[in-house]
Order: C-alpha cells, then sequence, then structure tokens
C-alpha cells in the first residue's frame, strides 16, 4: 500500500484535520492512480477524499473514545 502515508492514530499531539486530509489524499491518488485527476474526474476525486477524510476522523476519534492511551 502507501508507504508515505504515516500512522495517525498515535502521537504527542492530536492529529490535525489538514493531516488527515492529506492521508486521504494519498490515498485516493493511490487507489485512482491519479495524481490529478483529468476535469471530468475531478468531482468524483474530491468526493473521494472528502468521504476518506470523514470516514478516517470517525475512526480515529472511535479509537481515541475506546483507547485513550492510543493519543499520548
Amino acid at each position: 500500500m502507501c508507504r508515505s502515508i504515516k500512522t495517525l492514530r498515535t502521537g504527542a499531539t492530536p492529529v490535525s484535520d489538514e493531516e488527515i486530509t492529506a492521508a486521504a489524499l494519498q490515498y485516493v491518488r493511490k487507489v485512482s492512480g491519479y495524481r490529478k485527476p483529468s476535469v471530468a474526474n475531478e468531482a468524483a476525486f474530491d468526493d473521494a477524499v472528502a468521504a476518506v477524510s470523514e470516514a478516517s476522523r470517525q475512526l480515529l476519534d472511535a479509537v481515541t473514545a475506546t483507547h485513550p492511551q492510543a493519543r499520548r
């Protein structure tokens, strides 16, 4: 998978929305095969980044709620 995507769950400070969006963008780029989508695919690409970002935020919030030590 994407070796350059860093783990967002660990760290001294809570992860920022910008970090989540950056990781989502890397993931969508990898899955789609596009670094930058064509104009025809741009809306779908952006929607996918937003959906992955939201799902990531929900996951991180749930993990933190059940395992507070996950965020040092």
